[in-house]
């Protein structure tokens, strides 16, 4: 393939998602997780959800296998573009997705006989220790049997468990949903009924963290609406066609009284970019962006805030930051 390639040439590659390249090319590549959800053998950290995919450890985001092509396994455009059309494209087959609307039975993960590495994986992770047995109490954490992975339980309003996301306590990254889980049904800590505002984080160790924060500083966490996106949130290439998350506009839909919107997204492009989206997509509420400080995220925030990072480690994340900011 010349170096220049055509726009339509690279539209055509573009078609093609992740999990469609590697069932065609590769597919003994492919690791399932659950329904409709992928990752990756030699990749571990990718996870492939509905049409798009997320390397965790380095929070490149994406849909299409070009994106994939380029920001994980360096190619350059022109082999990218190669690779996905080395076969005609009409003769890929596509995987059927499950219908997303369809009722779900959750397979509830097993809980075990304690809670006592959970507890101990949140404290090192700098969340207060009154917080987590809240959590516990109230029965939307718990420690998963065998795995010992920490489990983040979504309710319905007749408090039917609808969602639970599993998250290691170990060094593997490990973040999954339960099968059957509905993310409408995030894991959230929700305030009094007159609270007319929702703050909004991507994953629910963010939100633990700002909870503690609120609760360092003197203020009464139990007050507030904290909501977690439990996923990837993909904003389209088009911003004017970025849709709310299913866990938001759930929540908006059955809390007609809020208001006030404030995100807290990563400090990376594809936070900031989520970002612009759902200010956009928002736009009949107050939204503001309130992302940490410093760190990529409110949990490095935290963890510097209490003495669990040092420093130096904060110096050099305010340079590179100051050096590479990236407008929303």
């Amino acid at each position: 393939m010349p170096k220049f390639v055509p726009k339509e040439v690279v539209k055509q590659a573009k078609e093609i998602d992740l999990l469609t390249y590697f069932m065609n090319n590769n597919p003994s590549e492919l690791v399932r997780k659950g329904t409709n959800t992928y990752s990756l053998k030699s990749h571990d950290s990718v996870i492939i959800s509905n049409g798009l995919w997320h390397r965790f450890s380095t929070h490149q985001a994406g849909k299409s296998a070009v994106d994939y092509l380029i920001k994980v396994e360096n190619m350059s455009l022109q082999e990218a573009v190669s690779s996905v059309l080395n076969r005609n494209i009409d003769t890929y087959i596509r995987p059927q997705y499950s219908n997303e609307n369809a009722p779900k039975t959750i397979v509830i993960p097993e809980k075990a006989s304690t809670n006592k590495q959970v507890i101990e994986y949140l404290k090192n992770r700098g969340i207060d220790e009154e917080i987590i047995n809240d959590c516990i109490n109230k029965k939307i954490i718990y420690q998963e049997n065998k795995t010992n992975n920490a489990v983040f339980l979504g309710y319905d309003n007749d408090n039917n468990i609808k969602y639970a996301g599993c998250r290691s306590t170990n060094e593997k990254r490990i973040m999954r949903d339960a099968k059957g889980s509905s993310k409408e049904y995030s894991f959230r800590m929700l305030g009094a009924e007159e609270c007319n505002s929702l703050h909004i984080f991507e994953s629910s160790i963010d939100l633990l963290s700002y909870a503690t924060l609120l609760k360092n500083k003197g203020y009464d966490y139990t007050n507030q609406n904290l909501l977690s996106l439990a996923g990837v949130y993909q904003p389209s290439s088009n911003i004017e066609q970025s849709k709310v998350p299913i866990a938001v506009q759930n929540f908006l839909n059955k809390n007609t009284n809020i208001k006030d919107i404030v995100l807290h997204f990563d400090n990376d492009i594809a936070g900031r970019n989520a970002t612009k989206a759902m200010i956009y997509a928002l736009d009949k509420y107050n939204v503001y962006d309130i992302p940490a400080p410093y760190g990529k995220d409110i949990n490095d925030y935290l963890c510097y805030s209490i003495g669990l990072k040092n420093r130096q480690e904060i110096d050099r994340y305010k340079m590179k930051k100051e050096q590479n900011r990236v407008p929303i």
